[in-house]
């Protein structure tokens, strides 16, 4: 089955200073395939789908190119805002993406816009394992627990929005995700709530500091009316 890719991403992930994909530092190596929704985005603007080790060409990779790149309008270059859709297609014969056993999209909800505190939830990534440390070559995941709004508004203060963001706690041995890790997805009950925003700057892992991340069901109305127009 073919179909027309879009991936949802962080713009801070495309910033000069950025990694290139998302990362965990601590957490474990995923089952390989078990997360078919994950999408790598390379420097060169290309989209690897249906990976496990991002180091190897694997049989079950699909490379696509960005076609077309979406900013929200409201974004200014800071916090606020910070989603942008790709539109891809392959990147050898132009055609859409083949969803399979390994390359699936993940719903979006339409509706959940307050997260209630103290859910577990799961992060993803490829990126790096820790501060200068290098990124992982096989997809990794880690458990974080998502918090009351008001608690990271105490603490991020003009820089926390809680009608379109979500932060959380995390565990300094478990793991989490870091600095360069924006655009990757925060997964309550199976379900995309967020995509990696921003850590504390010089320390992912400062105990003080939530982790925080974009709500997805904030901006699918924005999201299905820019596919719409395609």
């Amino acid at each position: 089955m073919n179909i027309t890719f879009w991936a949802i991403v962080s713009l801070q992930l495309l910033s000069f200073t950025g990694a290139s994909d998302s990362g965990i530092v601590g957490g474990k190596e995923a089952k390989p395939h078990s997360r078919p929704y994950m999408a790598s985005l390379q420097r060169g603007m290309t989209v690897v789908l249906g990976a496990h080790n991002i180091r190897q060409a694997e049989a079950s990779q699909q490379r696509m190119e960005v076609a077309e790149f979406i900013p929200h309008p409201q974004y200014t270059g800071k916090y606020d805002y910070d989603v942008m859709l790709l539109k891809l297609h392959c990147s050898q014969l132009k055609r859409a993406a083949v969803l399979n056993k390994y390359v699936r999209p993940i719903e979006l909800l339409k509706k959940g816009g307050r997260i209630r505190a103290h859910l577990r939830c799961t992060v993803a990534g490829w990126g790096q394992t820790g501060e200068n440390l290098p990124a992982s070559k096989v997809l990794k995941e880690a458990t974080e627990q998502t918090q009351f709004d008001f608690e990271c508004k105490n603490i991020w203060q003009q820089y926390f929005n809680g009608t379109h963001m979500i932060c959380t706690k995390f565990d300094r041995k478990k793991g989490g995700v870091c600095q360069g890790d924006s655009g990757g997805p925060l997964l309550c009950s199976n379900k995309l709530r967020g995509l990696t925003a921003f850590t504390y700057k010089d320390n992912c892992s400062h105990a003080r500091y939530p982790h925080v991340f974009m709500k997805v069901s904030f901006f699918v109305p924005w999201i299905q009316s820019v596919m719409q127009r395609f």
